[in-house]
């Protein structure tokens, strides 16, 4: 077994957040998260969470709209 010791290196950054709802993608950018640069893992605090919730369920229109192919994989 190895003595290595993992050492997680975080770094804030503006990230775009993506979910699907309702067969629909919704896309927010300039999320700020902290990544983790090893593994791409994002990380929200509680408040950015809480904003996400609000800009997703106010269903305020949209800054712009984007078409978006989809492709089975077949």
């Amino acid at each position: 077994m190895s003595n290595e010791v993992w050492k997680e290196t975080m770094i804030e950054q503006r990230v775009n957040y993506t979910l699907e709802m309702d067969g629909n993608f919704i896309i927010i950018e300039n999320v700020p998260a902290r990544l983790c640069v090893e593994t791409g893992e994002r990380f929200f605090s509680p408040e950015t969470v809480e904003r996400l919730q609000q800009i997703i369920w106010k269903g305020k229109q949209p800054s712009r709209t984007l078409e978006v192919p989809v492709y089975e994989f077949v």
